[in-house]
């Protein structure tokens, strides 16, 4: 062989081992990263608590017979009742917490509209006890609106002493009575 043959043969060796080195690509599969993993799983967990809340407030609706001002009207046990002291239409702090709770449960359905009843107990005028219900009511909106559940989702009314939960004559059924109550208004 003579030196030509060598040097071109050992040019060829290089090109040919060069070419087989850039071609030989390794295929590299991406993950995603651990953090956008666990972003998705929240997402879906938070679309499952959702859906069950959901499925959960469907259940515990009751229609009510009597319709309402602005519609059917339902019940349910997932908006609590906050109740008031004699004579009085501040928002206690424990009944506070209860509107924290009936906040949060709005917010989850941004669509539902609701009505806040204020009653009294059966002491006092027929018009006494429908204006306190009314300031038991519009207490009850504006603290709700604090929360941030807008004021045109939440209507008010007062039914005064005419509609008492417990009829009894005593201060434990007087106690029961003076309450603002929330219902959901359906169009």
């Amino acid at each position: 062989m003579s030196k030509k043959s060598i040097v071109i043969f050992t040019i060829l060796f290089i090109c040919f081992g060069l070419m087989m080195w850039g071609c030989a690509k390794k295929t590299v599969l991406k993950e995603e990263p651990s953090v956008q993993k666990e972003e998705a799983v929240k997402k879906e967990e938070a679309a499952k608590k959702e859906e069950a809340a959901k499925k959960e407030f469907e259940k515990s609706l009751v229609a009510k017979e009597t319709p309402g001002i602005q519609g059917q009207i339902f019940e349910s046990p997932l908006l609590k009742d906050i109740h008031f002291d004699f004579d009085k239409y501040d928002i206690r702090p424990e009944d506070a917490a209860t509107l924290r709770e009936n906040a949060a449960f709005l917010k989850r359905s941004p669509s539902m509209k609701i009505q806040v009843e204020g009653h009294c107990d059966e002491r006092g005028t027929t018009e006494y006890n429908l204006a306190l219900g009314e300031r038991r009511a519009n207490a009850t909106k504006k603290y709700l609106v604090s929360l941030g559940i807008p004021s045109d989702r939440i209507s008010t009314i007062s039914y005064g002493k005419e509609r008492p939960l417990d009829p009894g004559h005593n201060e434990e059924a007087w106690a029961k009575n003076r309450r603002a109550h929330t219902i959901i208004i359906s169009k």
